[in-house]
């Protein structure tokens, strides 16, 4: 069982940063990927970031790339989600999710079915 913890969200104005952590329990955390979505009310968690077991590898959904940053601290069982440029359109409750993996990669990781273990989110609110 992994446990999965997030913080940092907050009310921030447009252009504005955050800094999205993402702390987990277990002796295992560079087994799993790690994920980070999103979701508003009345709509679908979307995918918003990924890294794999290392940290090597990112994706990004389109929306967040050259803005957003995912990066994980293995010895700190740690994941972060650095949000610059924020626009009132991310605006949402921020997911961390672990996926166990048996390769160092991304592949499907946009796919919210391959992550085992969620957190309870964290609200980010962006004004414009």
């Amino acid at each position: 069982q992994v446990q999965v913890v997030e913080s940092g969200g907050g009310l921030v104005q447009a252009g504005g940063s955050l800094r999205l952590s993402c702390a987990t329990s277990g002796r295992t955390f560079s087994s799993y990927a790690m994920g980070w979505f999103r979701q508003t009310p009345g709509k679908e968690r979307e995918f918003v970031a990924g890294i794999s077991r290392s940290g090597s590898r990112t994706t990004y959904a389109d929306s967040v790339k050259g803005r957003f940053t995912i990066s994980r601290d293995n010895a700190k069982n740690s994941v972060f989600l650095q949000m610059n440029s924020l626009k009132p359109e991310d605006t949402a409750v921020y997911y961390c999710a672990a996926g166990y993996s048996d390769y160092d990669t991304v592949s499907r990781r946009r796919n919210i079915d391959t992550y085992d273990y969620w957190g309870q989110g964290t609200q980010v609110s962006v004004s414009s």
